[in-house]
């Protein structure tokens, strides 16, 4: 596959890197990434990925564009207030870039759908806003054999971590269970600084370039925490649990499942 004028100048900067010359910015062009949640993170995660070069990228999300969600939400602009979410991210992620492809999704993902939402791709990136929901696509990358990365934010506060089969802790293992009912603040009574989602959003889409391309150290086996009101990232070690109900030897989850719906744990 060579190059043509236009991406060699698009993608120059990338190129020049000795993690992804070339070879790496092909292997983007090849790749397949799908964004679940248009929202905080999900929004500078597809943007990044798009500049990219990512040749394929879905976006599932079965919301509209709110005006709360402009704060934050920075693929989709005032314009866009009341079209699907998952559509007004497309027409700004090709406007950015007209190469790639994008996928637009409007639907719920639960149980039913999430293994027929992932199989196609290379890499998942998880922009939800509930537990139920991050468990849920956990569940689902673990036992279909597929790399992604976890992230959330609240206030001035981020974490994300990556899963790859095979190669470190899941979620689960961090996090056995959704915590109960209104042990959680709400999205509205806690908030969110609408930058903490640019900069964790944008960490997911690195650590997605950085797994394509096989450049540098991935956050596998590692929860990365950010404190925005105290300028402090710390990186907590991870263990994989012997017991772990799904990426265990002796897995008790054999297929994904829903919780019921539960407070928000991070408002992206």
């Amino acid at each position: 596959m060579a190059f043509t004028n236009d991406q060699l100048e698009r993608y120059s900067r990338q190129i020049i890197l000795k993690e992804i010359g070339a070879k790496g910015q092909k292997k983007l062009l090849n790749a397949k990434v799908l964004i679940i949640g248009a929202g905080g993170l999900g929004a500078p995660a597809a943007l990044y990925l798009a500049a990219a070069g990512v040749g394929t990228i879905g976006i599932v999300d079965d919301d509209v564009v709110d005006l709360s969600n402009l704060q934050r939400q920075v693929i989709h602009t005032t314009p866009d207030v009341g079209k699907p979410k998952a559509e007004s991210a497309k027409e700004t992620m090709e406007a950015i870039n007209p190469e790639i492809k994008v996928n637009a999704i409007r639907a719920f993902v639960d149980s039913k759908n999430i293994l027929e939402l992932i199989a196609p791709y290379d890499f998942i990136i998880d922009g939800t806003d509930n537990f139920a929901a991050k468990f849920l696509i956990n569940d689902a990358c673990v036992i279909a054999g597929k790399a992604f990365s976890h992230a959330g934010i609240i206030r001035f506060k981020g974490q994300l971590m990556t899963y790859v089969p095979g190669q470190g802790p899941c979620y689960r293992c961090a996090f056995r269970e959704p915590p109960p009912p209104g042990a959680v603040p709400t999205c509205r009574e806690a908030g969110v600084i609408g930058a903490m989602g640019g900069i964790i959003g944008s960490l997911q889409g690195l650590e997605a370039v950085k797994f394509i391309a096989g450049a540098g150290d991935l956050l596998v086996g590692s929860l990365l925490t950010f404190d925005a009101l105290k300028m402090e990232f710390r990186k907590v070690k991870l263990k994989a649990r012997p017991d772990c109900q799904v990426c265990s030897d002796k897995p008790t989850i054999l297929e994904p499942f829903d919780y019921a719906p539960a407070v928000c744990e991070l408002k992206p």
